[in-house]
């Protein structure tokens, strides 16, 4: 656990690296069964995630005890409201994560994850509607990190709940994508561009089209035009955010860098499905080029991170 005396500066946004190894270990799973490879490359990398949510979590809770003040402030701040969810989310992948090893940890995760972001989510929507200082330079995509948790519900919760609940879930994920979608593009056409510090979360746009594409297929078993658009819709984002490389590889290390990692996951992911409904090789070979570069970028991540960990960078008071 950090110490206490650096705990008063732990951001929320820290549970987005549980994310990105979660969806490392999804992508793994997804690998096992398309290419036979042994299990246990990503039980080794789902061990490390459940130790790094255990920390983390150890962490908040002990800033929720000792600094009640601050955490109230954060969940007030335009931007960093919307990171409050990563914690539920990551409840939620690790259920996913768990659904091939235990079905009980699966289960107990999914219902804590499912209704502790339903919570969450009709909060940060409150919070949207009732606030007094958000303006337009506020919206960036950490604002959908609440419509993709929704998304996610069904994967598993299909399986686990309700299908009701899934729908519920879903259904307001979508439409709070789409209004968040033309905010967000409007923002970027007509206003200020996104500061360098955010620039990262660029890549979350991959994530409610990718999500909402397996999410749709769990909850119908249909692959049908609409889900062509979701997973195509994401494949153009992902084409997009190529064509801004350039202005990418020029932002300095901040934590907001792993922000890259969950929705590349995501695309890999739903390349996997899309291989599995049609058989086509373009997929598996989609698939196998997001799972690498997913690798690569977990491990430079890993390091920067731990890098600025031992430099005492991360959990500092901001500038």
């Amino acid at each position: 656990m950090i110490k206490k005396c650096r705990i008063k500066n732990f951001p929320v946004s820290f549970f987005s690296v549980v994310m990105g190894l979660s969806g490392l270990v999804i992508s793994l799973e997804k690998a096992t069964e398309i290419y036979k490879i042994s299990n246990i490359y990503s039980n080794i990398v789902l061990g490390i995630t459940v130790l790094v949510f255990v920390i983390l979590a150890l962490s908040f809770i002990a800033k929720n005890i000792s600094y009640q003040k601050e955490v109230k402030e954060e969940f007030r701040h335009p931007i960093k409201i919307n990171f409050f969810p990563t914690i539920s989310i990551s409840f939620l992948l690790l259920s996913i994560a768990f659904a091939p090893v235990s079905e009980i940890i699966s289960r107990y995760l999914w219902f804590i994850g499912a209704f502790m972001h339903l919570i969450l989510t009709l909060s940060i929507i409150t919070a949207w509607i009732q606030h007094k200082t958000f303006n337009i330079k506020h919206i960036n995509p950490s604002w959908f990190i609440p419509a993709v948790g929704n998304i996610l519900v069904p994967v598993v919760g299909v399986n686990y709940f309700s299908i009701h609940f899934s729908w519920l879930l879903f259904s307001a994920g979508v439409f709070f994508w789409l209004i968040l979608l033309i905010l967000f593009f409007n923002r970027v056409f007509f206003h200020d561009p996104l500061p360098g510090k955010l620039l990262p979360t660029l890549f979350i746009l991959i994530a409610p089209p990718a999500v909402g594409f397996i999410a749709y297929f769990k909850l119908t078993g249909n692959f049908n035009d609409f889900a062509r658009v979701l997973y195509y819709f994401g494949m153009f984002i992902v084409l997009l955010l190529i064509f801004q490389f350039k202005m990418l590889s020029k932002i300095k290390f901040y934590l907001s860098w792993w922000a890259y990692s969950f929705p590349l996951s995501a695309a890999a992911i739903s390349n996997a499905l899309m291989y599995h409904l049609t058989k086509e090789l373009v997929f598996k070979n989609l698939f196998l080029f997001f799972l690498v570069s997913l690798i690569v970028l977990i491990a430079i991540l890993s390091i920067k991170t731990i890098a600025s960990i031992s430099r005492k960078e991360i959990c500092v008071e901001e500038e």
